[in-house]
C-alpha cells in the first residue's frame, strides 16, 4: 500500500460494496497541537457551573432528534444496520443525553459525611480531563454518546478513536456537539487507524481511556494504559448465556432470546448467543426458535421491510462462516441457515442461522459469534445450566427465563455477569451500571457509576 492510501479511510458500503466517501487520516504530527488546544478547552469547562452543562446535554437532545434521519441513514450505510435500528440508536443517544441533564447534577454534587467530633467531611468528585474514547463500529452513536455525555457532565473532555470504517459518523459525532454549542475542540474526533490508538493513549494531555471492542484489543488497550497508570473501562466481547428452564413461557421466552440475537443484524455485544435449554422443552423451543428465524427477511437495510441487513464487513461474514462449519464438523447439528448466498469475498450477508446440540469445545460455545447465529444447549437441571453458563471466558450478560419468581432469582444470582435480565433480554440503560467481568472488561458505564469513572473521587476532612 503507497502512502497515499496509508493516509486516507474509505467509508464502504457493507449492502452493495460500493464506496461511499474517502477521508483523510489525522496526522499524528499535530497531535499534540490538537491535544494542547482539547486540555485548553477542558480547563474552561471543568470550571462552568452545572447549569451549563445541563443546558448543553439538552441542546445535544434537540440536535440529534433534529438530524435523526440524516444521522441513522449514515449508520445504515456505513455499518449495514438496518435503518429502523439505527433511528432507535440515534432516540437512545438522545435519551441518555435528557437522563443526564436531570440526574446528572445530584451524582457530581459534593457528599456531606456526617460526624461527631466537629470535623467536616467532603467527598468531591471532580474532572480528570482528556478521555480518550476508542469505539467500534457496530453502534456508531450509541457506544460514543454513552462515553461523551457523561463525560461532559462530569467536567471532562473527550477525544475519540472511532473504528476506522465509520469515519463518517465519527465526524457527524463532532458536528452534532458544535451545532449544539459546546466549546471548540471539548469534543474532537480523530480519524486514525487503529494501530494509532497507542500514541493516544501514551500522550500525557489523555488522563483516561473508555474502550469498547474484542477482548484481545481490550488486552493491549488495558497494558498500554496500565504502563502509564492510566484509568480504563473496557466493555469487551461476550457470549452471552441465556437459561430456559422447563417452568418457562416458551413463546414468550422464543420471541424475547430470538430479538436479542438478530438485534443489530447479531452484532452486539450483549446479544443473547448461547441458549441452555431444558431437555423437557428443547425440541418445542429449538422448533419454534427455528421458525422465527426462518421467517426473517435479508435484504436492503435502508427498507423498512428489511429484518436483517449485511454485516459490517465481508471478512465477518467469512469468520463466522467458518465457526459455524467447524461447530458442525465437531458434531453441532444445523438446525436452519447457515449456507451463504453468495461465497464471494466482497459478500458480506449471513443468514440467520440456527444450531443445535452445541456443546463445550465447539466455536458456537467457546467464541463469541458475532452475528445472526444462535447456538441450542440442552441441559437436564438447573445446575447444569449454571455450571455451563458459566463455563466460559466472557461474563458480560445473561437471562433467565421462568415463571417463578423466586427461582429465576435464584439462578440469576448465580451467573458470572456483569448485567442479567429475567424473562427479558439485557439492554443497556442509562438508569443502570454497564459493564462485565472475567474477559467481559471491567469498569462501569451509565448510571452514576459510570458517570463517577472519570473522576477523581476526593476526600476532604476541615476541622
Amino acid at each position: 500500500m503507497n502512502s497515499a492510501q496509508n493516509s486516507e479511510l474509505s467509508s464502504i458500503n457493507p449492502f452493495d460494496g460500493q464506496a461511499l466517501r474517502t477521508y483523510t487520516k489525522f496526522d499524528l504530527l499535530q497531535l499534540d497541537t490538537v491535544l494542547q488546544k482539547v486540555s485548553a478547552a477542558q480547563q474552561q469547562w471543568k470550571n462552568t457551573d452545572v447549569s451549563v452543562r445541563v443546558r448543553l446535554l439538552e441542546k445535544l437532545a434537540q440536535v440529534l432528534r433534529k438530524r435523526e434521519q440524516e444521522l441513522a441513514t449514515l449508520a445504515t450505510q456505513e455499518m449495514g444496520k438496518t435503518l429502523v435500528s439505527a433511528k432507535a440508536e440515534v432516540q437512545k443517544c438522545a435519551d441518555a443525553c435528557d437522563y443526564y441533564a436531570r440526574h446528572g447534577p445530584a451524582y457530581i454534587a459534593d457528599e456531606l459525611i456526617a460526624s461527631d467530633d466537629n470535623a467536616e467531611r467532603i467527598i468531591s468528585y471532580q474532572p480528570l480531563g482528556i478521555v480518550l474514547a476508542v469505539m467500534p463500529w457496530n453502534f456508531p452513536f450509541w457506544q460514543v454518546f454513552r462515553c461523551l455525555v457523561p463525560a461532559f457532565m462530569a467536567g471532562n473532555a473527550v477525544v475519540l478513536k472511532h473504528a476506522s470504517n465509520v469515519p463518517g459518523c465519527s465526524l457527524a459525532i463532532e458536528s452534532v456537539c458544535l451545532e449544539a454549542g459546546a466549546p471548540e475542540f471539548l469534543f474532537k474526533s480523530l480519524l486514525v487507524s487503529g494501530g494509532d490508538a497507542r500514541a493516544l493513549i501514551e500522550h500525557p494531555l489523555v488522563s483516561a481511556v473508555s474502550f469498547t471492542g474484542s477482548t484481545d484489543a481490550g488486552r493491549k488497550i488495558a497494558a498500554t494504559a496500565g504502563r502509564h497508570l492510566k484509568k480504563c473501562v473496557l466493555e469487551l466481547g461476550g457470549s452471552d448465556a441465556y437459561l430456559v428452564l422447563e417452568d418457562a413461557d416458551i413463546d414468550m421466552a422464543v420471541e424475547k432470546c430470538v430479538t436479542s440475537r438478530l438485534l443489530n443484524n447479531g452484532q452486539s455485544c450483549i446479544a443473547a448467543k448461547r441458549f441452555l435449554v431444558h431437555n423437557s422443552i428443547y425440541g418445542e423451543f429449538a422448533e419454534k426458535f427455528a421458525a422465527a428465524f426462518r421467517l426473517q427477511t435479508s435484504g436492503n437495510p435502508m427498507l423498512s421491510d428489511t429484518d436483517i441487513g449485511p454485516l459490517a464487513r465481508p471478512d465477518l461474514a467469512q469468520d463466522l462462516a467458518a465457526q459455524v462449519a467447524e461447530s458442525v464438523r465437531l458434531g453441532a447439528v444445523l438446525v436452519c441457515g447457515g449456507l451463504r448466498v453468495s461465497e464471494s469475498e466482497s459478500d458480506a450477508f449471513y443468514p440467520p442461522t440456527v444450531l443445535g446440540e452445541v456443546r463445550p469445545g465447539m466455536p458456537a460455545f467457546d467464541e463469541e459469534l458475532f452475528g445472526p447465529v444462535a447456538a441450542l444447549i440442552r441441559v437436564r437441571s438447573d445446575e447444569e445450566a449454571i455450571s455451563l453458563a458459566n463455563h466460559s471466558e466472557f461474563g458480560l450478560g445473561s437471562g433467565v427465563f421462568s415463571r417463578d419468581g423466586i427461582r429465576a432469582r435464584q439462578v440469576a444470582a448465580q451467573l458470572q455477569s456483569g448485567n442479567c435480565a429475567v424473562n427479558d433480554f439485557v439492554k443497556s440503560d442509562p438508569r443502570m451500571p454497564f459493564g462485565g467481568i472475567k474477559a467481559s472488561g471491567y469498569g462501569r458505564e451509565l448510571s452514576h457509576f459510570g458517570l463517577r469513572e472519570f473522576t477523581n473521587i476526593k476526600s476532604t476532612v476541615i476541622r
